[in-house]
């Protein structure tokens, strides 16, 4: 009812905090986000490779990331049209390494498996690199996560969401709600910090339309296609909370594995270095948590793109069942 809704802050404007704005305003809630920084640069999700890649994930992750995970590109394709490319995910290694490829298969599921023909039909500019053997991930996507993150944010102040940079306590205390998306920067205990590290390149040599994630024994790497020739690199996982700029070992392995990737990333030009330190619990799996009238979303990790709409949808739930019991309570004792 107009006049009637819940009234709700979030704190957090990276990933996790504007998809459960968007979620919260698009069942009518009053939503403000607090973004003390500004939002470009402040959060991990500015420095994400954007892979909707459930499938993939597994290899390394519990069987819940497909499970969270598997609807997530329907999702940003509905509340951003035209955001989400859905050429599949193509999973490469060197001969040398082609156990570690099969390794990877055995965790995984939802591929075919593809040799140097089918590698080079999709990825023409991989011929150079000669790889043999390939797993295809078809149903697999990938996001700008910058721009995603920048036209989510402008569709909730155009749907009457409120973005501020400060609020005092007592302001706080005025809201119905308050969820907690401030990732590494929340007070949780459980939470550790990972690091990863990533660069962008361009390359006018290089065409790519799909991620590629080259399997290596000791730096496994993805590049990520952008717009205007140029490719996101990453990613290190690195078991740290420090924040920093790229380590030249860092530096060294990312541009050893592009080199591996094709030749060309040699002459790249570096457009960009970044670092995120990305939240996680010890089980490395998200976590939707109800203290009172505060709810926490974090521990996304390596997933934010991947697992936040549904970790928006399960707090969006949450809060609304919950003020749909208070009133019903409140009515049948109004009615007594």
């Amino acid at each position: 009812m107009p006049g009637n809704e819940v009234n709700i802050l979030v704190k957090g404007a990276g990933v996790a905090g504007l998809t459960v704005a968007y979620e919260l305003r698009a069942r009518g809630a009053e939503v403000t986000i607090l973004d003390p920084f500004g939002g470009e640069n402040s959060a991990a999700s500015w420095y994400a490779g954007g892979m909707l890649a459930p499938w993939c994930e597994r290899e390394s992750a519990e069987q819940a990331v497909i499970d969270l995970g598997m609807n997530a590109a329907n999702w940003w394709e509905s509340v951003i049209p035209g955001s989400v490319s859905r050429k599949g995910t193509l999973v490469v290694a060197t001969p040398r390494d082609v156990k570690e490829l099969e390794r990877f298969g055995a965790r995984t599921s939802g591929f075919v498996r593809i040799g140097e023909e089918a590698i080079s039909l999709l990825e023409p500019d991989l011929g150079a690199a000669a790889f043999r053997k390939g797993l295809f991930f078809e149903s697999e996507a990938h996001l700008a996560p910058r721009q995603v993150l920048t036209e989510l944010k402008a569709k909730l102040v155009g749907l009457g969401a409120r973005c501020e940079t400060g609020t005092s306590a007592a302001e706080i205390s005025s809201f119905e709600w308050v969820i907690d998306c401030t990732g590494i920067a929340s007070p949780d205990i459980d939470l550790r910090g990972v690091r990863g590290e990533m660069l962008i390149l361009r390359s006018k040599d290089i065409s790519l339309s799909r991620p590629i994630r080259l399997i290596h024994p000791r730096f496994p790497l993805y590049i990520v296609p952008r717009p205007d020739h140029t490719f996101m690199v990453g990613a290190t996982m690195i078991e740290s909370d420090a924040n920093g700029p790229v380590t030249a070992r860092s530096m060294m392995e990312l541009l050893n594995a592009a080199y591996t990737v094709h030749p060309a990333f040699g002459e790249a030009e570096i457009i960009e270095t970044g670092t995120g330190v990305r939240p996680a619990y010890p089980n490395n799996l998200p976590r939707v948590v109800k203290t009172g009238n505060c709810i926490s979303i974090n521990g996304l990790y390596r997933h934010g793109f991947l697992l936040a709409p549904a970790m928006a949808k399960q707090a969006a739930d949450m809060i609304l069942k919950e003020r749909s019991i208070r009133h019903e309570t409140h009515r049948e004792r109004t009615s007594a």
